[in-house]
């Protein structure tokens, strides 16, 4: 039987954050590049795990979005992978469940990367596509070309803010 448990980055044991940065590297195939792993540190994670194995991972992140010259206090989503055979159990939807809790107590809206293949997943938890243009502004000591993602969505968890989306 699986079990779900969240924990900050700072509570995370040398073992639980290599199994993480393993799964990732199997789920995505080796396409996690050393940034991607560097943006899922530093906030609240939601592990599932099987027995001693991790079959899944999901990270929250504090950002800063700026909207019509308003910050605003976002929680990203980073490095939702279930391995392989575990998909399609609920996994995903658990990890995800954790994850939004954190959203919903802690910032003003949730944001997201996701590939073509993942934003139906979204999409049925109330995600919506992001319409308006969005870009980046952060210095980074890591070099090497950033990766384009299929769509970017949010989700408004308080009422005084409305997610621009369809």
């Amino acid at each position: 039987m699986a079990e779900l448990r969240t924990a900050h980055t700072a509570d995370l044991d040398p073992v639980t954050l290599q199994a993480a940065r393993a799964l990732l590297e199997e789920v995505f195939d080796g396409d996690l590049a050393e940034t991607d792993w560097e943006h899922a540190l530093g906030g609240v994670h939601a592990l599932v795990w099987d027995g001693p194995a991790l079959i899944g991972h999901g990270s929250v992140i504090q950002r800063r979005l700026l909207h019509q010259g308003r910050a605003l206090r976002a929680g990203y989503v980073e490095a939702v992978a279930v391995r392989a055979d575990r998909q399609g159990q609920g996994h995903g939807a658990a990890l995800m469940g954790a994850l939004e809790r954190v959203l919903r107590g802690a910032y003003d809206l949730g944001a997201l990367g996701s590939s073509a293949e993942g934003a139906g997943f979204y999409a049925a938890r109330g995600w919506k596509l992001w319409q308006g243009p969005s870009s980046a502004s952060r210095r980074t000591a890591f070099g090497g070309p950033r990766r384009r993602t299929a769509a970017c969505m949010c989700s408004s968890w308080r009422s005084r803010w409305t997610c621009p989306a369809s």
